[in-house]
């Protein structure tokens, strides 16, 4: 077992962060990449210095320790929503002062609106048909409006 350590050689560990790259590329979302990454950086140091086995695996290993951070800290800086688009994945707030017709009337609280290819239920006081109304809030699917 000693003797796999030993012959440890700089191939072995660029080959390995190939391998890891690759199965990320199967599996995305693992972050093998990052562990890919260590075992390449690893290689490349072997090239240079020549460490023994254990530095070997011991720089994998800070490498690898190294990369969960910066790995989550770019992961954070890119989930950060888009200022070109600040209503992706919550187009009912994008509706918040936009004027309609209601498509039926609002009767008991409850009535209809048709926005683009969609009908939206509407809750506000009573209404008739063809009116033009504002929606003031939105929470979810469901929308309160106002007579506009």
């Amino acid at each position: 077992m000693s003797d796999m350590f030993v012959t440890l050689g700089t191939w072995n560990w660029l080959i390995f962060g190939i391998i890891l790259m690759a199965l990320e590329l199967l599996a995305p979302g693992i972050f093998l990449f990052w562990l890919g990454l260590a075992a390449l950086l690893v290689g490349l140091i072997s090239f240079v210095v020549a460490p023994g086995w254990q530095l070997q695996i011991l720089l994998f290993a800070l490498f690898a320790i190294a990369a969960v951070p910066l790995w989550r800290r770019l992961a954070r800086a890119n989930a950060a929503p888009s200022q070109d688009n600040p209503f992706l994945n919550r187009r009912s707030a994008a509706l918040v002062g936009r004027e309609f017709t209601l498509e039926k009337p609002i009767v008991g609280g409850n009535g209809t609106v048709r926005i683009d290819d969609t009908v939206w239920r509407v809750a506000g006081p009573d209404t008739p048909a063809g009116s033009r109304v504002r929606i003031v809030q939105a929470d979810g699917a469901h929308l309160t409006v106002t007579a506009a």
